[in-house]
């Protein structure tokens, strides 16, 4: 029997999360404790890419990580940003969460409006003779990359942080009868915090193909995944999952 979950993510900020929807409904409990955190490359680190920020003439940033991480990093290396500078972002979602660090109408922003990779590179082929620096994970896709290529665009990817487990704390027991998993990183934390660990009765949910591929190529069991065309989301996955369960 289903009756305590653990989701790989932040708690909920709106008491009217779905999440708590299903509590209710299933009499289950739902606790919030991320596996996994950002962890910002030091300035030694940064250096040893050989990258000038100040070379540049537009940023891209597809995450709000990239851009936390890019002006801590400006900061720490003392490097003063010009007002000239230009910023693109993957959706106008990010581009506004720029404004944590820079009056955001007195800059050059430009943005997918889709917030797909497609559209944002049509904007910037618009400005291609911008040197543009992209911010991004240590871990990551070269897909970009290579859409830059195709288009003739001056760009440099630099590495400026890294997801890395996080210590689980051991006065909390770990004994869930489920666990949702959304990223291939968070899965591998199982096995940083708990080398022996055993998946037994406990059911693997995932959001997303690289995060269900990565259970299996850690061994694991996979239940549930999320997007199907029966569970669009996450929540409508353990719904359904759930629902199944109590029936029997």
């Amino acid at each position: 029997m289903i009756k305590k979950i653990l989701i790989s993510q932040p708690a909920p900020t709106s008491p009217k999360s779905p999440y708590f929807d299903l509590e209710t409904k299933y009499n289950v409990k739902f606790e919030f404790r991320p596996l996994i955190h950002v962890e910002r490359y030091s300035e030694k680190e940064f250096r040893a890419q050989h990258i000038n920020i100040l070379d540049y003439s537009a940023v891209i940033f597809n995450t709000r990580h990239a851009i936390d991480n890019f002006f801590s990093l400006c900061k720490d290396l003392r490097v003063s940003i010009p007002e000239d500078m230009k910023y693109f972002f993957i959706s106008e979602k990010i581009a506004l969460y720029i404004q944590k660090y820079i009056q955001y109408r007195k800059r050059k922003i430009f943005f997918a409006k889709t917030g797909k990779m497609e559209e944002l590179l049509e904007i910037m082929v618009k400005h291609k003779k911008e040197k543009y620096l992209f911010p991004q994970n240590e871990v990551h896709h070269n897909d970009f990359k290579t859409m830059l290529d195709a288009k003739g665009l001056i760009h440099t990817e630099c590495n400026m942080f890294r997801t890395v487990s996080t210590v689980w704390d051991k006065t909390i027991p770990f004994d869930y009868d489920m666990i949702v998993f959304f990223t291939p990183s968070g899965v591998k934390s199982i096995r940083d915090n708990f080398p022996d660990y055993q998946q037994e009765e406990t059911r693997f949910a995932c959001w997303g193909n690289a995060a269900a591929q990565t259970v299996q190529d850690e061994g694991y069991r996979l239940d549930l995944q999320a997007p199907t065309a029966d569970s669009p989301s996450i929540i409508a996955a353990i719904d359904n999952y759930l629902a199944e369960n109590s029936s029997k």
